[in-house]
């Protein structure tokens, strides 16, 4: 999962990259795990910064001083595919045709045929096993076929249409040509999320692109619109021009935004994300109501895991006229568990990150009300905090389904093994997390609780909870690959990818004796093009310190 933006000034002798640090802070719930910016200039010159780390750990007032142009592109990322070596930070970059910065939130499902076709026809090096840099390189293949000295929108369009019939998956992007404009597009399913918004500037208008609303809400933009799916957009000083490039698809936007991903004051295709948790909040009570009067139950006090299912549990607690508390401190300084690569380290933050309040927990039967439980890891440790300080029961309700499929689109819950609910019923989960009881959304409970606020949407990606796939393409030998190489223990020993195919994906790690080489390489800038470092060609003014061998 990641976040993405776009911005271009009106005036070009203001500088952008101020903005854009401030929009990626705003999104850093999207991904914490590396982050960068590239500007472009007078002459159609980049200028960059990225490095692994949040963005106030990679950018200070000094290397934001350095990213000269009134455009540019940011990212924030959490490793999805590929490795969580910093040379993989986005945004990417290939100086040919034109000079492309792109950057990219989703996933692609037919990277080893792509990559074929690169490698044999196209005659491209894709140099990490990020497939935000196979579909970058897609895209400038396409832009190359036209052969001309200077293109235009339709030649872009055109491109970006003929990258649709390409590729499968789910991708929302935001690329930049040098001197040219921003651009932005979604695939034909709609099943990562991003927009555009404008904003009045002397006699002319700025625009942004971003992954969601709040961007535009906090840098005073309005007229905020989803790029459609199938949609492009291109923004130049002069123009602004939008197609759709793609055949009509299902629009399935992917739910699991709602339930946890997107910020409570975002607005998604339509829906604002907090009244959708309010929603859902009060769909639940009456699933927890009939539960609870089936097994002879009672509940004193209705407790939310902090902070994504607050808005749920007191919709929740209100319509069931219970108490709602807020047993649990949470350390605010510690990143978000579930997205955090590595089990051993999801285990060890969830304690440093929420402290129960034993006043609220002790002799009291207590519902504790949680977004949703992905491996269980976070919900045993909770409860087992609130047992610890003196609950006499707890129970545990989830504003989602069970997640008991993998998620190929994007988001960290590959393997079906790692996943709590995977061939598990309700008691057996409970048992496992240690509950006394846990309770259930239902899935047309939940599809209800989000579609009411845009009935447009027909369909949404649920295929966590189902194991249904829009894009098709995924099958059990695609979900095997996928899970070997996303495991845990792949990840823990993957640090700048792998020589073989990794996805499908042409590899860029050192491999001494068939074995992937622990090592890191030092930031610089000499780096090859093409996308392969942080470098890419473009001087990194990133200070960071990394590990050298």
């Amino acid at each position: 999962m990641c976040g993405i933006l776009g911005l271009l000034l009106h005036d070009p002798s203001i500088d952008c990259a101020p903005e854009i640090c401030e929009g990626l802070a705003l999104l850093q719930h999207r991904g914490q795990d590396a982050c960068g910016i590239v500007t472009c200039g007078p002459k159609g010159r980049f200028f960059q910064c990225k490095g692994n780390g949040m963005v106030r750990d990679v950018f200070d007032s000094n290397s934001i001083s350095t990213l000269v142009g009134g455009m540019g592109v940011g990212h924030v990322r959490y490793p999805t595919a590929g490795s969580s070596s910093h040379a993989e930070a986005q945004p990417f970059y290939v100086n040919s045709p034109y000079g492309i910065v792109f950057a990219h939130n989703g996933n692609l499902i037919n990277t080893e045929s792509l990559l074929r076709f690169m490698d044999a026809e196209a005659h491209r090096h894709i140099n990490t096993s990020s497939d935000s840099e196979l579909l970058l390189n897609i895209f400038a293949n396409n832009l190359q076929q036209t052969g001309k000295f200077r293109i235009n929108e339709d030649d872009i369009f055109t491109a970006i249409g003929g990258l649709m019939q390409q590729v499968k998956g789910a991708y929302a992007c935001v690329a930049m040509l040098a001197g040219f404009g921003i651009i932005a597009f979604r695939d034909p399913n709609g099943i990562r999320p991003v927009g555009m918004a404008t904003r009045k500037s002397g006699n002319g208008r700025d625009y942004l692109f971003a992954s969601e609303s709040v961007v535009a809400d906090a840098s005073g933009f309005g007229e905020w619109q989803d790029v459609g799916p199938g949609e492009a957009i291109i923004i130049t000083r002069s123009s602004l021009s939008r197609r759709q490039v793609s055949p009509p698809a299902i629009f399935a936007p992917d739910i699991f935004e709602y339930v946890y991903f997107a910020r409570p004051d975002s607005v998604l295709d339509g829906v604002s994300v907090y009244r959708s948790r309010m929603a859902m909040g009060d769909a639940l009570a009456d699933e927890v109501k009939r539960v609870l009067h089936e097994r002879n139950l009672s509940v004193d006090v209705v407790i939310p895991v902090p902070d994504t299912s607050r808005v749920a549990a007191l919709n929740l607690a209100q319509k069931l006229q219970l108490p709602y508390r807020e047993g649990f401190i949470k350390n605010r300084y510690v990143g978000r568990t579930f997205i955090m690569p590595g089990q051993q380290m999801r285990k060890k933050n969830v304690r440093r990150k929420l402290n129960a309040m034993a006043l609220e927990f002790v002799d009291k039967n207590v519902l504790i009300v949680d977004d949703s439980i992905v491996r269980g890891t976070t919900s045993k440790e909770i409860i087992q905090m609130a047992k610890d300080v003196g609950a006499k029961k707890v129970i545990v309700a989830s504003c989602a389904p069970p997640i008991r499929y993998s998620n190929v689109y994007g988001i960290d819950m590959p393997s079906r093994v790692e996943l709590v609910a995977h061939e598990r019923n309700e008691d057996e989960i409970a048992a496992q997390i240690g509950a006394d009881l846990v309770i259930f959304q239902t899935l047309p409970d939940l599809i209800s609780s989000v579609r009411q606020f845009n009935p447009v949407i027909e369909q949404f990606d649920c295929s966590v909870f189902t194991g249904e796939y829009v894009t098709g393409g995924v099958d059990e030998v695609y979900l095997q690959h996928l899970e070997s190489l996303r495991a845990d223990n792949a990840k823990a020993k993957l640090k700048h990818g792998d020589i073989g195919a990794i996805e499908g994906k042409g590899g860029g790690g050192i491999v001494r004796n068939g074995a992937t080489e622990e090592k890191e390489v030092s930031i610089g800038c000499s780096g090859p093009m093409n996308g392969a470092d942080d470098t890419i060609g473009l001087f990194n003014n990133y200070k960071g310190h990394w590990k050298v061998s």
